[in-house]
């Protein structure tokens, strides 16, 4: 039998999930995600498929989130006429933050075509419209959890729950070529969820496999001793540092599961006594489309109860309007805004970052993972400035991390996720990671009996999985080279060089100098490159 696998996204990186298995009868694609980060990665949005849409079988989703599921309404729009396989909490949220992700290219597209044509620069188009997104939502085929699915010929499929969001799962998958022979087993983890989730249980699987395909994201962390408890009292501690009379404590976060386990946690504090009562403002449309999502599928979860709790608080105020959202600015005494994206690289939180950052009395709260070049990961990493919109913004708010909110397990329980799969006969790939991750996890893997040792795809690697191990018989990398993988790319060294100069020239200290400053850049740009 003639089998396939080809790395598309989350190879070396962690964001455009994309895998596609590949045999004589069918092709089948897990996952197909956006490409979040630097400017150099996203701009793989905007390219081809690098297949064929129109000859893929049949879509298998993990779980919503943009970096898994964003590409969908793309993928729909260049040909794919399948199914699309998802769990039904994976379909509701989907048929939310697909259309939502669409509008918010077709706005971001409009300011950027206004910017582009007063520099004489040619229009854009966005990768999708919110229209195109509501149009791939047919496709959609729910599913339930721990139920055999036939998807493709020679191809079943069966979900497990992951513990990372509602409706999230690792896939298991059988192929085989005819009933006779015995099929190759192959899981894919999909993103897997700590020990420790208040809504999600502890993630599940098979054993015995083939094939693993495993997320990486927090290889290369420990967070000992995490529980709940530990989380609020740190929580708790991280908002009395943040009260000022007449402050705001600004917490960039996933509209999906992380706004919700912070609600719950926040109003859980004050319950207590731990806090006082604090304005808690949620603003992000999307996070109370998905908050109605999560209210519809509480007897799902874990603490359901607790979050209805907390939704029906009088401190807890959702904002839909523009008008509303620019109304928490006029408000003179200390509160919390809870707003998307958690990246800080769309959505309101750049208006509030751009209000807040040059105020000293002002926090920001890190709660979830920043990519390398985002403009999160750069203000959590010590800039001094930052451009936003165009404008330069200096920083004088407080930075702070909590990565006890992650939805991601941390290097031991992946670790323990994998050694529950045992035994693994012919390969194990390590994705959704940077290089620190990917390669601190290999090495903690390494030593597990009954498995393999760990490889580490690039973007558009194929393997050939029709013999006793994997062999890479292709080698990616055009698209998208490793070295450009996972770190800042040239926008962001750009940026940071407008800031420099700005700084060069606002040092000097009379008009004189700062001419003097001018024609050294000049010259400097005359030289020819050295490098």
């Amino acid at each position: 039998m003639s089998l396939r696998l080809h790395f598309y996204g989350a190879a070396r990186t962690v964001t455009g999930s994309c895998f596609l298995l590949e045999t004589d009868a069918a092709r089948v694609l897990v996952d197909c995600g956006m490409f979040q980060g630097s400017k150099t990665e996203r701009e793989l949005n905007y390219q081809h498929f690098p297949f064929r849409p129109a000859g893929v079988s049949a879509l298998c989703l993990t779980h919503a989130h943009i970096d898994h599921s964003g590409l969908v309404p793309k993928l729909v729009k260049a040909g794919f006429d399948g199914p699309i396989y998802a769990t039904s909490g994976t379909t509701d949220l989907a048929s939310i933050m697909l259309p939502d992700s669409g509008y918010i290219q077709e706005m971001e597209v409009e300011q950027l075509n206004r910017r582009n044509s007063r520099r004489g620069l040619e229009r854009v188009s966005p990768i999708y419209t919110e229209e195109d997104a509501v149009a791939s939502l047919s496709h959609f085929r729910p599913v339930p959890y721990g139920q055999w699915q036939n998807v493709a010929p020679g191809f079943r499929a069966r979900y497990w729950n992951a513990g990372h969001l509602l409706g999230s799962a690792s896939i298991e998958m059988e192929v085989s070529s005819d009933g006779s022979e015995k099929p190759v087993r192959f899981l894919f983890s999909g993103d897997i969820g700590p020990d420790h989730k208040l809504l999600q249980p502890d993630p599940d699987g098979p054993r015995d496999l083939d094939y693993v395909i495993l997320e990486s994201t927090y290889g290369d962390t420990d967070r000992d001793g995490t529980t709940i408890q530990r989380r609020r009292r740190m929580l708790r501690d991280e908002v009395r540092a943040a009260m000022r009379p007449s402050g705001a404590l600004l917490i960039p976060s996933f509209a999906v599961e992380r706004t919700q386990e912070l609600l719950v946690d926040l109003m859980e504090l004050m319950e207590a006594g731990e806090l006082p009562d604090i304005p808690v403002f949620i603003d992000s449309p999307l996070a109370s489309k998905a908050t109605a999502v999560f209210k519809r599928h509480a007897g799902e979860l874990k603490n359901g109860s607790d979050l209805i709790q907390a939704l029906e608080s009088r401190w807890v105020r959702f904002t839909e309007s523009v008008e509303q959202s620019k109304a928490i600015d006029r408000i003179h005494s200390f509160h919390i805004i809870i707003a998307a994206s958690g990246m800080c690289e769309a959505g309101r939180i750049r208006h509030h970052l751009k209000s807040w950052l040059w105020r000293d009395e002002a926090t920001v709260l890190f709660v979830g993972f920043q990519a390398q070049g985002t403009l999160g990961r750069i203000l959590q990493e010590g800039a001094s400035k930052v451009r936003i919109h165009g404008e330069e913004i200096q920083v004088r708010a407080r930075m702070r991390t909590l990565d006890l909110y992650s939805g991601h397990a941390d290097g031991p329980e992946l670790k323990a996720w994998l050694s529950d799969r045992l035994p693994v006969r012919r390969g194990i790939f390590l994705v959704h990671g940077e290089d620190p991750a990917l390669k601190a996890l290999q090495s903690s893997l390494a030593g597990l009996e009954h498995a393999p040792g760990a490889v580490i795809p690039e973007i558009d690697d194929v393997y050939d999985l029709a013999g006793e191990t994997a062999a890479r018989i292709e080698r990616g990398g055009q698209r998208l080279p490793a070295s450009s993988t996972g770190r800042r790319d040239w926008h962001n060294d750009y940026a940071e060089l407008l800031l420099d100069i700005d700084n060069a020239i606002a040092a000097a200290a009379d008009r004189k100098s700062k001419g003097v400053v001018i024609r050294r850049i000049r010259d400097a740009l005359k030289e020819p490159d050295r490098a």
